[in-house]
């Protein structure tokens, strides 16, 4: 294999394996934007997982090809109403912020797993699907010598998506009325409230906006990697893109970076054999890395990196 065949095999695998987490990472930095924790994130990957696959093999003889993005945007909806209970939890009755993510991560395997013995007779985990995001050229660009084969030809069209996404949401929190409003609420809720802000609604909104990102972070990774849903359809990703979000300082650009970064460390068990210089290390070493990265990252930027001066702090409205 040339240089050229191994960079291609590199990134195509790298952002393939980035896509769910950029999308997840996205969403916690909305969620804590706005002052709210949410260390959920791993239960919504795996509701928007479930959810996903399920309405993939519902329906896929309704929508053929067009099933697997309708999936990622029904996936998205339940992961609106799922992320609810933080919301509720959090913001109206006042829970500590940890205590109700980590419910959410206990409840979702324990639900998605119930629901697809229910829905797929008994079975402990769903068929594969026939209609999922398959490896694509992109047009026009993938035509440029060198740099089109390398990042564009055999690659996630869910991750430039994702890339895009990350951009406009960079926008969004910091060139917009909303974004300004949201970070506001997150750094001192009392001085929003006084200038007339709903710190309640603008709370509301990180939140489920994180529930919708999470889900399709979920869904990408069911439709794109397992292609099915099990228990370990989601293993840890959602905390990976906690740890992104943290590492790229709450900035979406930055959790993006970071969450490629993550990507690249979950792919080496994939393509470890092709990069020269790590081919003789033992794949267990190459599957660990990615949770090793993450728990190093957490230990040595967590209390570096500076969060929102109120996340994590429980707002009640003065009389």
């Amino acid at each position: 294999m040339n240089l050229v065949s191994t960079l291609s095999t590199v990134f195509s695998s790298a952002l393939l394996f980035a896509a769910p987490l950029i999308f997840t990472a996205l969403g916690g930095t909305f969620s804590e934007r706005s002052g709210i924790v949410n260390v959920g994130l791993e239960g919504i990957m795996t509701i928007g997982a479930f959810s996903a696959i399920a309405f993939n093999l519902t329906f896929a003889d309704t929508f053929q090809s067009a099933t697997p993005w309708i999936a990622m945007l029904f996936a998205g909806i339940v992961g609106i109403v799922f992320a609810l209970f933080h919301a509720v939890a959090t913001v109206n009755l006042r829970a500590n912020h940890i205590v109700s993510g980590t419910v959410l991560n206990l409840m979702a395997p324990a639900l998605a797993i119930f629901l697809t013995k229910m829905m797929f007779d008994g079975k402990g985990q769903t068929a594969i699907i026939n209609f999922n995001f398959a490896k694509v050229d992109i047009p026009f660009l993938s035509s440029i010598p060198v740099v089109g084969e390398i990042l564009f030809k055999r690659t996630s069209l869910l991750a430039y998506i994702a890339i895009i996404v990350a951009i406009i949401s960079w926008v969004v929190l910091y060139k917009t009325k909303f974004g300004l409003r949201l970070r506001s609420v997150g750094e001192h809720p009392l001085a929003a409230d006084t200038l007339g802000i709903n710190v309640y609604k603008m709370r509301y909104a990180g939140v489920l906006l994180s529930g919708f990102l999470g889900a399709i972070g979920g869904a990408v990774m069911a439709q794109s990697i397992t292609l099915n849903f099990a228990h370990s359809t989601i293993s840890g990703q959602g905390f990976m893109a906690l740890a992104a979000m943290i590492f790229g300082k709450w900035n979406p650009l930055g959790a993006m970076g970071a969450a490629i970064f993550f990507g690249f460390a979950q792919s080496l068990s994939v393509i470890g054999n092709y990069i020269p210089f790590i081919q003789d290390v033992p794949s267990i070493y190459l599957k660990v890395a990615p949770y090793a990265l993450t728990i190093i990252v957490l230990v040595g930027f967590i209390g570096k990196s500076e969060a929102p001066a109120a996340d994590g702090e429980t707002y009640i409205k003065a009389k």
